[in-house]
């Protein structure tokens, strides 16, 4: 599908470009689609890692932190300086190259670190996935990719998207609509080293997307293989986190250096409905730990999909976190209203319908008594 195709089907696509609310909500994204500042990946590629800390394989995991964390400080003085004087990618690239051994490395050295006792998510299974070992995900260290191409059905500003579908999951949603690459055969797809992976992110690039999108299933258990075909990538372009956000706060340590927008889901306003309908225990608390950290690193658009009979429990106890929690002028909100049954939907009677209309207009006008932004962004 060539460009003008796509806007013709997404005009709104082509408006986004131009909106106000959007622009400004989302900031950093649209410096890297519209000025072409360096996405923050490029930026952790010129910090470098100092000449007397020697070999980083040889440090102890304890001291790998502690340097990634320093490290972290020169990223935020660069990045900072990058907005500040609106550097574009070219320029950079002269001004300030890519060292020999730089962050990217040290986030890839700790992720396959993590990946030998996983706590990538929350569910923190503790289990060697480089011996196989198959964790709550049923991953070991390989990825599956199901499809990549340029998705024109997401959020006006980043269509067309360059999304990436990984199998497998860390949830088990009853009702979810990927569920043949999550749950039931997550090893059906292509499987991908990082130079792969790279090759893939500057082919979507080159068909015109304005981000990678890394989704699924779910992109969490695969973040060592992400982070490390961030090596092999040599062009500009926004990272994007499409995720459940059950994220341990050691994965959200690696992505914040490296991903430039995010886009979580919402699901749920409380535990209880968490743990029926997706298996996911303390969700409220994890979920919301990360929203509160992921803000500060980057803009975030919020997916929030109601369900039929969950709107006090769920909707509006989500919309109102939000309100409380984040700040209302950078974050946008996605209320979805394109939920049906799928999967084993069937099988619980609250969630066997669509959403009626009454239902998704009293979500609608809570989420305007609020103050949220919301109007411009739903479909």
């Amino acid at each position: 599908m060539y460009r003008n195709d796509i806007y013709l089907l997404r005009p709104d696509a082509l408006a986004a470009l131009e909106n106000d609310t959007f622009k400004k909500a989302l900031d950093w994204y649209y410096s890297i689609l519209l000025e072409d500042l360096p996405a923050k990946f490029h930026i952790a590629k010129a910090i470098e890692v100092p000449r007397d800390v020697g070999d980083i394989k040889n440090l102890d995991t304890e001291s790998l932190w502690d340097l990634h964390r320093e490290l972290g400080k020169d990223l935020v003085a660069l990045w900072s300086e990058v907005r500040r004087e609106r550097i574009r990618f070219q320029e950079f690239k002269r001004k300030y190259g890519e060292a020999s051994v730089n962050l990217i490395e040290v986030l890839v050295e700790l992720a396959h670190r993590i990946l030998r006792k996983c706590v990538f998510c929350e569910r923190r299974c503790g289990i060697d996935r480089v011996s196989s070992a198959k964790s709550f995900c049923r991953l070991d260290y390989r990825s599956y990719v199901h499809s990549w191409f340029l998705h024109i059905g997401e959020e006006a500003p980043l269509v067309p998207s360059g999304t990436i579908f990984y199998g497998s999951c860390n949830f088990k949603c009853v009702f979810c609509q990927n569920w043949d690459i999550s749950q039931e055969n997550p090893y059906g797809g292509v499987e991908v080293t990082p130079y792969h992976l790279a090759l893939i992110q500057k082919e979507l690039k080159l068909s015109g997307a304005r981000n990678i999108n890394h989704v699924g299933g779910e992109p969490t258990p695969n973040i060592h293989n992400i982070i490390e075909s961030l090596r092999y990538l040599d062009i500009n372009i926004a990272q994007l986190w499409n995720s459940n956000f059950y994220m341990s706060e050691e994965s959200m340590k690696l992505l914040i250096y490296i991903i430039d927008i995010w886009l979580p889901d919402f699901k749920y306003g409380n535990n209880i409905c968490a743990l029926r309908l997706s298996s996911a225990p303390n969700y409220v608390e994890i979920v919301g730990r990360n929203h509160r950290i992921a803000i500060e690193w980057g803009d975030m658009i919020i997916r929030h999909l109601v369900l039929p009979n969950h709107v006090e429990c769920c909707s509006k106890s989500v919309l109102k976190w939000i309100a409380e929690n984040l700040p209302k002028d950078k974050v946008l909100i996605n209320i979805m209203d394109q939920y049906r049954p799928e999967y084993k939907a069937y099988q619980y009677k609250d969630i066997s319908r669509r959403p009626r209309y009454d239902e998704l207009e009293e979500v609608y006008r809570y989420a305007e008594e609020l103050g949220l932004l919301w109007r411009d962004i739903s479909r």
